[in-house]
């Protein structure tokens, strides 16, 4: 990503950012397969049987940072796939969802959690066959366990399936990021992806199920509205007028994210940095990026291989100065991010 004007969430002088960066952002982690957990967001844990099928449905949520797939609720530290998958380490396949509870509550992504599943099959999912695909809802605190309580045994009141639900709501364990390969996989791996969830039964399922319900309207009184009324959580960002920017902006800044401009190479803030965190667009707020998928690239600009919220930015042609290239933008404040380019390492292969 050529632009690093654009990844402060205000205009800060360079400590400032750097102290936001650090507080707001992910600790170094000691074990790589332990996710760190994000100031400021909050956790849900499920287990839904694959965790491919898992990602999508949540990934595109407002609200939601960032998905992971991995395992708990077993014994063995660190597990592998292959490990997991013989059953004999008792862990399930799950995801761990990182959410900001001033946007969407944990109400609704149990909601959502429902309409991924079959609740009523304790001994895997479609035509995943184990217990390490076994649903679950793993509580973090008292607090999730009474609401995911709640929900379940208002779904079993609904008699919205013929089966008495074998879902489990336990108390959460560590929790292992899977390998890299199965991260986001439907994105990478679309084809097979999609072979697979049409063969597994999933969608049948679920469509069967819920039918004109299988789609969650997600518009809740979240964790932080205490005032009783409904916060929609689609409400879009407004963005400034060119009058309210230029005064808010640097002369470089307004240059790059509103007129698609460039700035000099390695001479920025964070083309070299090395401080954990999320990197927001300037004019929104709107997460884009995170430095665990930060590398150096050897251009001068910070480099990603992946946006860390996908819904938050677009790609457009851009044939500009006889190039053939594709222009990344804010999905919100429009701002011009840089280009996409696929020079980049593995996994993605891909150079924000």
């Amino acid at each position: 990503m050529k632009n690093s004007y654009l990844l402060s969430l205000m205009i800060l002088s360079s400590s400032a950012l750097v102290l936001f960066l650090s507080i707001n952002g992910f600790s170094a982690p000691k074990d790589k397969n332990k996710p760190t957990p994000i100031s400021g967001l909050k956790r849900a844990t499920f287990a839904g049987g694959c965790f491919w099928c898992m990602e999508p449905p949540f990934e595109k949520l407002p609200g939601v940072s960032k998905v992971i797939s991995g395992y708990t609720g077993g014994e063995k530290e660190n597990p592998s796939y292959k490990e997991v998958a013989t059953g004999k380490t008792k862990h399930a396949e799950a995801i761990e969802i990182y959410y900001d509870p001033s946007v969407i509550s944990y109400k609704d992504l149990i909601e959502v959690f429902w309409r991924n599943i079959d609740p009523t099959d304790g001994s895997g999912q479609f035509i995943d066959r184990g217990k390490q695909y076994r649903p679950a809802i793993f509580y973090h605190n008292q607090n999730q366990k009474k609401l995911a309580t709640l929900s379940k045994n208002k779904l079993e009141k609904s008699k919205r399936f013929k089966k008495k639900t074998a879902l489990k709501i336990v108390r959460a364990t560590t929790f292992y990021a899977a390998e890299e390969y199965h991260q986001d996989f439907y994105e990478k791996n679309t084809t097979r992806y999609k072979i697979y969830r049409a063969g597994s039964g999933r969608d049948q399922f679920l469509k069967r199920s819920w039918g004109k319900d299988l789609e969650y309207k997600i518009e809740k009184t979240s964790e932080k509205n205490n005032s009783g009324g409904k916060q929609s959580l689609n409400v879009k960002f407004k963005k400034p007028s060119k009058s309210v920017l230029k005064k808010k902006l640097t002369f470089l800044q307004y240059r790059v994210t509103q007129e698609n401009g460039t700035e000099p190479p390695y001479m920025n803030n964070y083309w070299n940095n090395k401080k954990q965190g999320i990197y927001v667009d300037i004019v929104s707020g709107k997460p884009l990026f995170s430095s665990q998928d930060k590398f150096e690239s050897g251009t001068g600009w910070p480099s990603f291989t992946r946006p860390l919220v996908p819904g938050n930015i677009v790609t457009k042609k851009d044939n500009s100065l006889n190039m053939n290239r594709i222009e990344v933008k804010s999905r919100s404040a429009d701002s011009h991010l840089g280009h996409l380019f696929n020079d980049g390492p593995k996994p993605t292969g891909l150079r924000y």
